[in-house]
């Protein structure tokens, strides 16, 4: 397996998943393993892993596949598991699934008996990019997306690439979203290779590459600020607005993916950072394009914008009753902490359905 030399957690690009996770789990043999799994991962990749020494079936947690079940009755059960299967303060959590899964069980993990170690193993592409790595973990309450949470790093990250394979291709792109995110966040060429990538019909080790190159930036700037204080918070390029648009979608009962939701968040986000800070209109009308042709449009009207902004303001980023956005003024040019008032926010939640209504801005 392939270290990728990251500063915060171990990360490996695995050669052979079965073999690599059972060099990464020796230390733990003498207590016991157990497996986090939602209903959909339980058949396709647990067989993949549990004939290796130390995994038990018997030791492997299901949980309700979804964000819907990311919630505190699907903790408790999980805690449920360990206390019944014997658990203790040197055992292992491996968490195999996608964001969820990674979020909740990392959760589980560093609340449990005040913190196991754990590892990661994400299956999808949303995974891999962003919510195994970066020691953010936690759940949704009270109908807002993570609203309770913790950081605690991974012992380390398995990631493997050829699991994509099996991707249906929402969830592709999905995850494609937080590597275009991370591409904006660097200066240099990645953004217009990102772009031009054909994620619709991807070449697998092309994708690798690209995967490598989005988990290092990600880890690059949690090794500078692991607990958000400062230039971690660029990492929710996209969020602010996306989160509010996830939240609506639950509430109709009609939820969209995560990587969806922050890309059509991107679009209101680049361009409050037009307005406010001179992000180029070229790359902004790219970005535009490219979203609403890979990932389609989401349908919301002006009589929104309340629910919208009110959800905008339980963001973490947000000080003093003031709401934060991270923009840019250029590829790799970011600017934390911005604040943007309601009107800024209508204006370009308008310019929002004025593209998605086929209007030139």
């Amino acid at each position: 397996m392939q270290s990728l030399n990251t500063c915060e957690t171990e990360v490996y690009i695995a050669d052979s998943l079965a073999a690599d996770l059972e060099t990464l789990i020796k230390p733990y043999l003498d207590e016991k393993i157990f497996v986090l799994t939602d209903s959909h991962t339980r058949g396709l990749c647990f067989p993949l892993i549990e004939n290796i020494p130390g995994i038990s079936s018997e030791r492997c947690i299901e949980i309700g596949a979804g964000d819907e079940f990311k919630n505190t009755e699907t903790l408790i059960s999980v805690w449920k598991c360990l206390v019944e299967g014997g658990a203790n303060r040197h055992s292992l959590l491996i968490n195999l699934g996608g964001g969820m899964p990674c979020d909740l069980g990392g959760f589980a993990a560093a609340t449990f008996k005040r913190g196991i170690d754990f590892i990661n193993i994400p299956t999808t592409l949303l995974a891999q990019v962003d919510a195994s790595v970066g020691g953010k973990t936690g759940i949704n309450f009270g109908g807002y997306k993570n609203e309770i949470g913790s950081f605690k790093q991974a012992k380390q990250v398995l990631v493997d690439t050829s699991l994509l394979k099996s991707l249906d291709s929402p969830n592709l792109i999905s995850g494609f979203a937080e590597m275009i995110k991370h591409a904006y966040l660097q200066k240099g060429d990645l953004l217009q290779r990102t772009l031009k990538f054909d994620i619709r019909n991807p070449e697998m080790a092309v994708l690798a590459r690209l995967v490598a190159e989005s988990i290092k930036i990600k880890d690059d700037i949690v090794s500078d600020d692991p607990y958000e204080k400062g230039v971690r918070k660029a990492l929710n390029l996209g969020h602010t607005v996306g989160h509010a648009f996830e939240s609506l979608a639950l509430r109709r009962n009609a939820p969209i993916l995560h990587g969806y939701a922050v890309a059509f968040g991107m679009v209101v986000e680049l361009h409050l950072a037009h307005k406010k800070l001179g992000f180029s209109q070229e790359l902004l009308v790219q970005l535009c394009d490219y979203v609403k042709e890979v990932y389609g449009t989401f349908e919301f009207s002006r009589s929104d914008y309340a629910y919208l902004y009110e959800t905008m303001t339980h963001d973490k980023k947000n000080q003093q009753g003031r709401l934060n956005f991270t923009l840019l003024r250029s590829p790799g040019d970011i600017a934390i902490n911005t604040h943007c008032d309601k009107d800024e926010i209508r204006e370009s939640l308008d310019f929002y359905l004025m593209i998605s209504a086929n209007e030139k801005p």
